[in-house]
């Protein structure tokens, strides 16, 4: 088990700009030899053979190109708009006049 002493523990702290209790500085001291020991048996299961990736799985761009596609005209656009005026939507106002 890998320890680290309640001092290094403060001495991160600081360096974190954390302010941690006494009580948070013991427990924080048996946490971290947790996770160091953690860390460390990644490392020796990690073998030279296997390359170093971000992502398990190839990455693959699945954004369409764009292409300029013609748009609908002025007609077909508001043929569905209950109330139309001067070729704009017409909708009721919301808010008072001003």
């Amino acid at each position: 088990m890998s320890s680290i002493s309640r001092d290094q523990v403060a001495h991160l702290a600081m360096l974190a700009r954390i302010e941690l209790s006494e009580a948070e500085l013991d427990t924080m001291a048996g946490e971290l030899g947790v996770i160091l020991d953690a860390v460390a048996a990644v490392g020796e299961v990690a073998s030279s053979d296997v390359p170093a990736m971000s992502h398990p799985v190839p990455l693959v761009n699945v954004v369409r190109a764009d292409e300029v596609q013609p748009g609908l005209s002025p007609q077909a656009a508001l043929a569905g708009a209950p109330q139309v005026q001067d070729q704009s939507f017409s909708v009721p106002r919301i808010l008072g006049e001003e």
